[in-house]
């Protein structure tokens, strides 16, 4: 299995107030920034890739001399958000562009969590995607999510912000996809680019099977909880 770490954004909207950032992903939380929060998760011996831009490659190389571990930085060259693959098309271009034939535990660069990784690696079946879930607790904070409803642990929706959502268990941007779904993924991403991950998994719905991982522990998106970082 290897682990892609999803941090394309460039970085436009945090450089008008924090400009020695530029990325999301570097923002700091409890004195790190939230990407090296999720590298000190990840067991020792999983490959790691960061899908990242090219307009940030200054801001990444800089972060990577401060961590003690190999990590591959993958750079999208677009310049502009309306040339941006997106999150999903991005996933599809660097599987077919690295040949990549492991399993993919994906994990946006803008989340905190504190539930343990090898944990919900070891709740994958090898076979479904596998997506971490979390009661937020709010309803109104849920409509910012995909929602996910349940049957026992397997996912029979997934709507993408609902504006009335009638739960409070919501996607987090973890996921773990296996090498049998490449295919589908690079079918919903033919000829179009795509960017939400919870809409994929509402596609992958109509075509496969996907289960949940139910956590607990602290979980943000520092898009919910700008003021949590710095």
């Amino acid at each position: 299995m290897k682990c892609m770490i999803m941090a394309g954004g460039l970085g436009t909207r945090i450089s008008t107030y924090r400009p020695t950032v530029g990325v999301k992903a570097l923002l700091k939380y409890k004195g790190k920034p939230l990407i090296t929060h999720v590298i000190e998760k990840l067991p020792q011996n999983m490959p790691v890739l960061i899908s990242a831009n090219v307009k940030c490659r200054t801001y990444f190389q800089k972060w990577q001399q401060t961590i003690n571990r190999k990590v591959k930085l993958c750079f999208e060259e677009a310049q502009t958000n309306d040339q941006k693959l997106g999150a999903v098309s991005a996933i599809n271009f660097w599987v077919q562009r690295l040949n990549i034939d492991d399993d993919l535990l994906l994990i946006a660069g803008d989340n905190y969590f504190e539930f343990s990784l090898s944990e919900f690696i070891g709740a994958y079946n090898c076979r479904h995607v596998l997506v971490a879930v979390h009661k937020i607790g709010d309803l109104i904070k849920a409509s910012q999510f995909g929602v996910v409803k349940l049957e026992s642990s397997r996912i029979i929706q997934l709507e993408e912000k609902p504006q009335n959502p009638s739960d409070d268990l919501v996607s987090t941007g973890i996921y773990i996809m296996p090498t049998r779904t490449f295919p589908f993924l690079a079918q919903y991403c033919s000829g179009v680019k795509r960017d939400n991950l919870g809409e994929y998994i509402s596609y992958l719905l109509t075509v496969d099977e996907a289960y949940a991982y139910c956590f607990t522990e602290n979980w943000f998106d520092i898009g919910s909880e700008p003021d949590l970082v710095r």
